[in-house]
């Protein structure tokens, strides 16, 4: 896997990384490619973090970075941009402003709140908060178009009372297929999220089974990426993640550049 293609800097609310720090970590560890992809929630509940960054500041920091490393790493220029159904507007309005290289859309809130909280599953079982999620998450990609690939899907597992005990394809097949249909009906891809390992999930996100009935169902988008907030977190487990789509029936995975998708055979 030559480029890792989900991290943060200091330009989101939840990392303190200096964004050289990453491209010297990439480059140490033999990347050839990165994308940054900080977060841009809008409309996040949470006052105590900031979740939204200047993209002019962002653009202007990452550029001249690009520039000082072109010779060693091929550095790209994305977002992580948080869905929420009424953000439709914002969201095309965001991406349209500047020259993004890849937009991944992640479901960070449900009914107002982020499964990455305790209070989230207080009062419901590990089945609901799953189920709810997932029907939140096909609301988001409904309403708002403009992204590229669905990030770190079943996400709110890491967090669930018994995690992915009560979690499964099979239990949640009918909110899991609708919302993969829903993908490539639109031409959006996934992403293999190497970070479910990191949280101690014996699986990536999504679970090898999504990953599986994507592809059944005709899929073909799947990036990678480590979801790094850390240097150290770059590449995680990547050597595991090849396999990983092979198992799934995967041929090539994706990179983007300019917003345009880049199929690599598997090797």
């Amino acid at each position: 896997m030559r480029a890792d293609c989900h991290m943060h800097t200091y330009f989101s609310g939840d990392s303190e990384a200096k964004p050289e720090d990453m491209v010297l970590a990439a480059i140490d560890k033999g990347l050839e490619a990165i994308c940054f992809t900080d977060h841009e929630d809008i409309d996040y509940f949470c006052d105590d973090i900031e979740f939204v960054f200047d993209p002019e500041t962002y653009f202007k920091e990452l550029g001249a970075l690009k520039e000082k490393y072109k010779e060693k790493l091929d550095i790209r220029i994305g977002v992580e941009f948080g869905l929420q159904p009424h953000l439709a507007k914002k969201a095309k309005a965001f991406t349209a402003a500047n020259p993004y290289d890849f937009v991944i859309g992640s479901m960070h809130v449900v009914g107002g709140k982020d499964p990455y909280y305790p209070e989230f599953f207080e009062g419901i079982s590990d089945e609901e908060a799953y189920r709810m999620a997932l029907r939140e998450t096909i609301a988001d990609i409904r309403a708002v178009a403009d992204f590229d690939v669905l990030g770190h899907l079943d996400y709110v597992v890491r967090y669930g009372k018994n995690k992915e005990k009560e979690y499964s394809y099979k239990m949640f097949a009918d909110e899991i297929d609708a919302l993969l249909r829903e993908l490539i009906e639109h031409g959006k891809g996934l992403e293999l999220n190497m970070a479910g390992l990191k949280y101690g999930l014996p699986f990536a996100h999504p679970h090898p089974d999504i990953l599986k009935r994507y592809r059944e169902l005709g899929g073909e988008i799947v990036t990678v990426g480590a979801d790094g907030h850390r240097p150290e977190h770059i590449a995680w487990e990547f050597d595991k993640a090849c396999d990983i789509l092979k198992g799934c029936n995967f041929k090539y995975y994706t990179e983007f550049k300019e917003r345009k998708p880049i199929f690599l055979t598997l090797r």
